[in-house]
Parts: C-alpha cells; structure tokens; sequence
C-alpha cells in the first residue's frame, strides 16, 4: 500500500487530502510512524522524530494513529488477495507476498492480477497499491518500490540478474545503511560489483550473510511464500515522556510493561524461554540484553524477575527514553525439517 497509514487518515478526512500529513506525534518526543507523499516532498519519513519533521516541513500537519482503523481496512485488502489466492503472506499490515502461479481466477498473466488486483483496492476501499512481480519473493520486493506511488514493475526471469547488476547496492532489499557503507569501503556500489566478489570474499567480511549476498544477487532465492509464517516473538515498550535516571524509576514502568507483556503472551496463547530487555538512552543508542530460562514463562512475576536481574547486570550507561521486554524462543510446534516439501522453480508467463 501506498503510505497506508497516512493514505487512510486522508480517506477518512478530506480536509487532509493534497496536505503534508504525519501520523505519529509532533511533540518533543514524538516519532513520525507514517508520512504522505506531499509530507515526503519535504524529506519527512517514518521513524524521524517529531522536532526534525516539523522543522524541514513547517505546516505538516500531524495526526494520531488509529491502529484499529488500519486493522480493519487491512482485513478487506487481505479478503480480495484472498479471492485470488490462499498463498498469502502477510508481512505487516499495509504490505504481503502472492504466490499466484496457480490462482483462482485461472489467469496466466501476473502482472494482470497485480493490476487487476490493485484496481479492486481502488475502486473498493479508494485506496492505492503498487505491486512488484517477478519469479520471486526477493526480486518482487524490490520491484514494488520502483514505480510507486500507485504503480507497479515486472521483472521477468530473464531480466532478472541484468537487473541485480545495474541495482545500486543500498536499494538491495535488506542491505541498510551500515552494511551499505561497509560495501562501499570494499569497492562494491552496484549489483554487478557484488557478484564480481566470489564465496570466500563474501563470506570472510559479512559471515553468514556472506551466502545469502552471494545467492540473490545471482537470482537465487527460495523462499516459498508461506501463509501462516510462524511467530519468532512477542514484546512491549513504553516510550516515556521524561527520560528516565534511575533504575528505580525504570522498574516501575518495567512492572507495567510486564504486565501488557504477559497479556499478550495469554492472548497469543505461547510462550517462551528468552527473556530480553531492551533499553533505548536518550541518545537514542540502544542495548539488549537477554536470558535463556530452562522453562517456558508467560507470567508477569517470573518475567520481572529476569528483568531485574537483566536491568542490574550493568550500570546503565545514559538517561533512558524507551524500555521493553520481548519473550523469544516461543513453544510453537514447528514440522521437522525432513517433513518440509521441495521447492520447484516452475514456468510462469509474465
């Protein structure tokens, strides 16, 4: 989806439409979670803080999330994906991977269900879509972003690694800032430099993530989509008005954390075996730091007995503005490995 958060407030109030939207808190403490494409103009993006948004855009207007609201819209967009094809896998709320190599519709064209597709979401919730295809999860992610908004690019198998070779490095999906930089300090800028690196390289200077650099700039990526991807974790943070100076202070807000935590661990119906805390300093450097437990826990008093544990296993190195636990390591029954089918690279018109 394109903007989604922001692209739903504008729906739902058209004083809003055609203006600089941020969804998220303008304050001093506040964080932008979405921006519309006329805030984007003036180099608003999520995750800026509230202060430098409002600085490079003066008249931004800011709003307050509504999750419950995305929730329900998500859900209709979900229900068309579905009328198409039950391999759906949600990645977040506004965005997902189809697999329709065999689809309901018996249409042998995906860039036409995409477009197809995208102008249901149009015409029924008034929204815009943009989509990627390709051959697979990896290339069509990256497609996705190239014409939006309200766009879309096929990448066909056999343009597939001309492509990778005249991508610049940090629009590689997956590759952040750091990594970037540290590709370019090793001579790589584009696709083309990458693969020009053999195995050993790779994986001497990025370790395992060596191989997958390797892999997918050579088009090889199988992963299958997969509609009920299995939960890795389950969390809860607070980000606090004040910074916080004291561990004392900190176990209090720890103490209602936990107990939203355990909530969600009910709701869930898992549990897990790690235990981590994770501790944001005003600064905005962020540490972690975890314990593995002989036992699966959900219980808000076991949870805070490894937190304290955790937060006076060293000093605290600065003011703190956010504070979270995050239970991993989840008793999710999961297929054995020799249970997991074979992936087959089938033909498929573009």
């Amino acid at each position: 989806m394109d903007a989604f958060y922001a692209s739903v407030e504008q729906l739902d109030n058209p004083e809003l439409q055609g203006k600089p939207v941020a969804v998220g808190g303008g304050g001093e403490r506040g964080v932008v979670s979405a921006a519309s494409y006329e805030a984007r103009k003036f180099n608003v993006r999520s995750a800026m803080s509230g202060v430098l948004a409002r600085k490079n855009c003066p008249h931004l207007i800011f709003v307050p999330p509504r999750f419950e609201r995305y929730k329900e819209i998500s859900k209709k967009i979900r229900a068309i994906f579905h009328e198409y094809t039950d391999l759906v896998e949600p990645l977040s709320l506004d965005e997902a991977y189809l697999d329709v190599t065999e689809n309901k519709k018996g249409n042998p064209s995906a860039s036409l269900i995409a477009k197809e597709i995208r102008q249901r979401i149009f015409d029924e919730l008034h929204l815009n879509a943009s989509a990627g295809i390709s051959n697979s999860k990896f290339i069509a992610k990256i497609a996705s972003d190239i014409n939006k908004p309200n766009g879309q690019k096929t990448i066909p198998p056999e343009e597939v690694i001309p492509f990778l070779e005249e991508l610049p490095i940090e629009k590689f999906f997956g590759i952040g800032k750091v990594t970037a930089s540290k590709m370019y300090s090793l001579g790589i800028f584009t696709g083309k430099n990458l693969k020009d690196k053999d195995f050993e390289f790779l994986t001497k200077h990025f370790k395992k993530s060596g191989e997958h650099y390797y892999n997918i700039v050579r088009g090889i990526h199988n992963s299958e989509v997969k509609p009920n991807r299995e939960r890795k974790s389950v969390a809860a943070e607070h980000t606090f008005v004040k910074n916080l100076t004291s561990e004392i202070f900190m176990l209090e807000k720890l103490v209602k954390i936990a107990e939203e935590l355990e909530q969600r661990l009910i709701r869930s119906k898992v549990s897990g075996k790690t235990v981590t805390l994770k501790i944001k300093y005003s600064d905005f450097k962020t540490q972690t730091r975890s314990k593995t437990l002989p036992y699966f826990i959900k219980e808000k008093a076991v949870l805070l007995e490894t937190v304290k544990e955790l937060l006076f296993q060293e000093k605290v190195l600065n003011s703190v503005r956010l504070l979270g636990i995050s239970v991993t390591n989840l008793n999710i029954n999961s297929k054995k490995k020799s249970e997991k089918p074979i992936n087959v690279q089938l033909k498929f018109e573009f």
